[in-house]
């Protein structure tokens, strides 16, 4: 049970992260496990930790992709904001 608590306290954590702070946290997992020099259950565990980082960055991406707009003109010949086509 407090095992859950841990990780509901973890996940809370990274919900509270900006897209910059996650992903330098991400970058800096990745450099670590590169080097090898983790123990197995510490490698694990930073492994699931990037999964969960690399899931929320993937999420804030998203909302700002739906944020940005772009300006057209209308058929009209007016400006008009209109959602961009990021894919």
């Amino acid at each position: 049970m407090a095992e859950s608590k841990s990780e509901n306290a973890k996940l809370a954590a990274i919900a509270g992260m900006s897209f910059e702070e996650a992903l330098a946290e991400l970058q800096d997992l990745v450099k670590r496990l590169e080097r090898g020099d983790n123990k197995l259950d510490e490698a694990i565990s930073a492994y699931e930790r990037g999964a969960a980082l690399k899931q929320h960055c993937e999420m804030k991406l998203k909302e700002a992709q739906l944020k940005v707009e772009k300006i057209v003109l209308g058929a009209d010949g007016k400006p008009q904001a209109v959602p961009a086509d990021i894919d």
